[in-house]
Formats: structure tokens, sequence, C-alpha cells
């Protein structure tokens, strides 16, 4: 006979973890091995029992259940934990999913719902209630925005240069004399390297320059 599936319950409302330990405890295959009512409980219990999933609520006062799932699963990366909360807001939770969480369900659920969930889990399968499936497909969906790219990438070679000899101080003819152009040249580079800068003046395109070390000394 197989042994059974070992739970702890964390959840810093009693009479929750006590509605919970009495229903699981009728169902077949499942133990409930503890109750802890923060996350620092969770974490001290769960080193004791090591249970195989661990039914875990979002929001307590002494470590939420993000940090909690966070710590779980580097002392203990091979236990299930399975959120059941009342928060469906992306603050909590993307960053629990992120963390580590199996599976999340809320407490609306049925009792016969979390148990299957909690079997799914020993199975190595996750369940995540429909509403959240729904909220993470829509934010795949989203399109990712495009990664905004420093306005020196649009500068040419040569506006490069003047650049380049702008930040150490040079002035117009010297950069003319060294770069084997006119002034009128330098002059014209220089509008285009403020303008694609974003900057009024030479002062100001000197500091991008040092700012993101594109001065050579």
């Amino acid at each position: 006979m197989a042994r059974p599936i070992k739970v702890l319950l964390v959840d810093d409302h009693e009479m929750v973890r006590i509605g919970l330990a009495a229903v699981l405890d009728t169902e077949e295959g499942i133990e409930v091995v503890g109750e802890a009512g923060n996350g620092t409980e969770g974490i001290r219990l769960a080193t004791a029992y090591t249970p195989d999933v661990v039914l875990m609520d979002l929001v307590m006062e002494e470590m939420d259940g993000v940090e909690t799932t966070r710590r779980l699963m580097e002392i203990m990366p091979e236990c299930k934990v399975i959120v059941l909360t009342s928060y469906l807001d992306d603050s909590k939770m993307y960053p629990v999913i992120e963390a580590g969480a199996f599976s999340y369900l809320l407490k609306t659920s049925r009792a016969s719902e979390i148990a299957e969930a909690i079997r799914a889990a020993a199975r190595g399968q996750s369940v995540l209630e429909s509403q959240v499936a729904a909220k993470m497909m829509s934010r795949l969906r989203q399109p990712k925005q495009p990664v905004q790219k420093p306005p020196h990438e649009d500068l040419t070679e040569r506006e490069m240069d003047v650049l380049m000899l702008v930040a150490q101080g040079l002035s117009n003819q010297d950069i003319a004399d060294k770069l084997f152009i006119s002034i009128k040249t330098v002059k014209f580079h220089v509008t285009n390297v403020l303008n694609k800068l974003g900057v009024e003046d030479r002062t100001q395109a000197a500091i991008y320059a040092h700012k993101h070390d594109l001065a050579v000394d």
C-alpha cells in the first residue's frame, strides 16, 4: 500500500486551517502532518516533517507566502507548494509563481478540487484555477515592449569621433585639424550630435559621453 501524501497547511487564519484539516483527513491517501500560522513557522515545520505538498496562504503578517515559497524552494526543492488564497492580483500571483509555486488555487475551490490538486502535485502535475490560467495566458499574449537603445547608438562613426573629441574639450578648430575636415563640417556634425543625443550644448554632450564611457582620455 502506497504511503499517504504528507501535507502541511500554512495559513494565518486558524479557522481556515481547522476546516482544511478536517476535510483533508477524510480524503484517502492524504495526511495532514502539520499546521503553521505564519511563514516562519511554516519553514520550521516543513524542515521537521518534510511534507510532499504545502498548502500556502499568500497574505500573512509574518513572512508572506511569496517569501515563504522562495525559501522553501531553496531548502526543499522537491516539495510542491500549492497556493491557496483569496487573491488574484498580479502583485502576488506572478511573484509567487516565479518563486516556485507549483499550483495556484482560490479559497473558493471545492474540497474535492483541493484534494485532487494535492494528488496531482504528488504526481508532478500542476493545477491552475481557471481565472489564474486566463490571466497568465493574457499576459503571455501581450506584445513585448521593444528595448530602448541609448541615443548614441544612432550616431554615425564620424559623429562618434566628433563627440569623443568634444568630450575631451577640443574646440571646433582643433577637431577640424585633428580629423582633417573643415570647421563648417565640424559644426554640422556637432549639431547632429546634439540633436541625436537630445542635449542642448557641448557641455551636456561631454557629460553624456563621460557618463556612457564614450570619452577617450
